[in-house]
């Protein structure tokens, strides 16, 4: 089955220098029909001036992966890791046990729009721990964080789970791969997507759909960058 969520659908939190819209039900927006989907628990599409941001705040057993749009994106933890995130850089942190990160846009930094997912760990309560590194984005899926070996520039705690990004080019074509639940974000452009079973959809700019046992067919109606979770 396929489930679409359009753009305009999806919960809004407007804060100072900040604009996030959240694909699932977060802080004080709540849906009980939408908590989750399979083991992603977070799916924010971040807007952030500079000088603003995300000041300390605590984790604990999330698998939190990181991808820089537009603009750069500084990370600090209590573990002692630092850096700053850029298009083409992932990175993720095993929250594990508790960590206290912040993030931040630099005063001197553009506007920066980035995408947080959060996933859950097979095992709660390990060791917190970083990774990140770049990644040379293909027109085709290539990994970005993964947790089912696959060769990703970052290492998640979660078995069988893989972020991947693609920008493909107008015309190109690509496939959704059937597994047991996959969840594919149009960060930019269009594409149309005909399921195996089903009527095509047409996917604009920040809409997503979710697919549970389906393959699908995507044909890339304006160039994108197509975010995509797979959990086998």
């Amino acid at each position: 089955m396929i489930e679409v969520r359009r753009a305009a659908d999806r919960f809004r939190t407007v804060a100072d220098g900040r604009d996030t819209r959240h694909s699932l039900s977060f802080g004080p927006h709540y849906d009980p029909a939408n908590l989750r989907f399979g083991s992603l628990v977070c799916h924010n599409d971040d807007r952030v001036l500079p000088g603003h941001g995300y000041p300390d705040h605590p984790h604990t057993d999330l698998e939190i992966v990181t991808w820089v749009l537009s603009g750069s994106l500084r990370h600090e933890d209590s573990r002692g890791n630092a850096g700053v995130v850029t298009p083409g850089r992932a990175q993720a942190m095993s929250a594990g046990s508790g960590v206290v990160h912040a993030e931040t846009v630099d005063r001197a930094a553009g506007p920066t729009r980035f995408i947080q997912t959060w996933v859950l760990p097979d095992e709660p309560g390990l060791t917190p721990s970083y990774s990140s590194g770049d990644v040379t984005v293909a027109e085709t899926w290539t990994p970005v964080a993964s947790g089912a070996g696959h060769e990703a520039a970052a290492r998640i705690g979660a078995a069988g789970a893989t972020f991947w990004a693609a920008t493909p080019p107008l015309g190109a074509v690509l496939t959704v791969p059937e597994v047991p639940s996959a969840h594919l974000f149009v960060a930019e452009g269009q594409v149309d997507l005909t399921p195996e079973r089903g009527e095509p959809v047409h996917l604009a700019a920040s809409d997503a759909v979710r697919l549970r046992e389906e393959t699908a067919l995507l044909t890339v109606t304006e160039p994108a960058h197509l975010l995509l979770w797979t959990f086998a």
